[in-house]
């Protein structure tokens, strides 16, 4: 087999003092933090759509990479070539997870039948490089939204005809990773939402898109895969407005629909911003639901209003992730999936790996600050203090429903108004970049 980055060792550990850019400053994977070593924190895992599939095409430009695995004429000798090209990366990366999309994998061919055909014998091709790296699937995903026949959306498509055919992608990719022992598959439905309401049946829409997540939990029982469901919030982009908008608006979608024992929620970072949210409320919410399931880390540019896709350096934000998920118990399903792609003036194939080295470093930094801030517990004394009213007698009539308006009305004729006490913001504040 032929060496697709023959300029690349395998990247190592070398400590904070190194000056290597193929080497890890902060990531140990062996270390432990919290009684857990670092690559069972983190279950870092890379997206094969950005990384090997991105060629730095934009809405403006044509492609800028040129990778060798791309040498061929031949779709199906650059897709067995890439899947080779993708499992000597996550080797030399030294991470056990990758997610795909079933297009990413596979060139459509001029039928389903066909293309199914194409991806089966691609499937064992990934099969026996699983079995030979010990890398596995975190998750698998099926692609709903590039070819033209998913223009308006696919299981919210005006056309049952449409809807009969993402059902029977989803239907195959749920069978392709099962058989690559996915860990999980996450439906983000990119065209699941509207241009223009004058068009539009919202409400017909949001019920067939519940009964096509109601198909995908009965043949997922059927095939007995065990593997969790996710479902990936994003507000826009590429349509006008999306119905998996936000945490929120997903998680009352699953209790309208009777899924939430079903699906959890993939969180991505740029598009919690997209949504006018922080990764951090986002995996907040979610950890108060109970619904977080999974994570695409990367980032997106405050300067700019679109889904930029860029790897996680911000150690601020990478802190208050690790600091949320591990106050919840850690990830129970899932990981840390780098959605994320290099910048189109990245054009040397060593640019995927400085990519993946500075976001896996920076997560290492902010799990190792999140764990010290738990172990002080600095802030959670201080938050615990401000609810400390809620846990006296008083508080705990009202949280257990033992009072009402007349109970609590005579109460405040007795007590008169209450004493306000400070949030403290700055020193919250001033506490965390202690820690950073």
């Amino acid at each position: 087999m032929p060496e697709y980055f023959p300029k690349i060792k395998k990247i190592k550990f070398e400590g904070p003092d190194s000056k290597s850019p193929l080497a890890f400053k902060h990531y140990k994977a062996k270390q432990k933090v919290l009684g857990k070593t670092m690559e069972d924190h983190f279950r870092f895992a890379v997206s094969y759509w950005h990384t090997f599939k991105g060629q730095g095409m934009d809405p403006f430009g044509l492609p800028t990479m040129e990778r060798i695995y791309n040498n061929s004429s031949d779709e199906m000798q650059v897709a067995e070539q890439t899947l080779d090209a993708s499992f000597e990366f996550f080797t030399k990366l030294g991470v056990n997870f990758w997610c795909f999309h079933d297009a990413d994998v596979c060139p459509e061919a001029s039928t389903l039948s066909e293309t199914n055909a194409r991806l089966d014998k691609l499937a064992k091709q990934a099969k026996r490089l699983q079995d030979d790296t010990g890398v596995k699937l975190l998750w698998g995903t099926c692609n709903l939204f590039s070819n033209p026949r998913f223009m308006s959306g696919a299981a919210t498509n005006p056309s049952p005809q449409v809807f009969a055919f993402a059902a029977a992608k989803v239907k195959k990719a749920l069978e392709v990773t099962k058989y690559l022992g996915g860990e999980g598959y996450t439906f983000w439905g990119g065209r699941e939402g509207y241009e223009t309401l004058l068009n539009t049946n919202m409400g017909r829409e949001l019920d067939h898109l519940a009964a096509f997540l109601h198909m995908a939990v009965d043949y997922k029982k059927e095939i007995k895969f065990k593997g969790q469901f996710y479902i990936e919030p994003k507000p826009k982009e590429p349509t006008k407005h999306q119905y998996d908008f936000d945490a929120a608006s997903c998680y009352a979608f699953l209790q309208k629909y009777d899924l939430v024992d079903h699906l959890k929620l993939n969180i991505e970072a740029n598009h919690a911003t997209l949504a006018g949210h922080s990764l951090q409320h986002e995996l907040e919410f979610c950890c108060a639901n109970g619904i977080l399931g999974s994570v695409d880390a990367n980032r997106g540019d405050e300067l700019l209003g679109w889904d930029t896709d860029q790897f996680p350096t911000n150690i601020y934000e990478t802190t208050m992730a690790m600091y949320v998920i591990l106050n919840n118990g850690g990830f129970t399903t899932g990981g840390l999936n780098f959605d994320a792609k290099v910048r189109r003036q990245s054009t040397d194939p060593a640019d995927l790996f400085h990519a993946h080295i500075g976001a896996m470093d920076a997560f290492a930094r902010g799990l190792k600050n999140a764990a010290k801030m738990i172990k002080e517990k600095r802030l959670s004394k201080i938050v615990k203090k401000r609810y400390a009213g809620w846990d006296s007698a008083f508080g705990q009539k009202i949280e257990k429903g033992k009072v009402g308006f007349k109970e609590l009305e005579i109460y405040t004729l007795k007590h008169g108004e209450p004493k306000v006490n400070s949030g403290q913001q700055e020193l919250l504040e001033n506490i965390i970049n202690d820690y950073i």
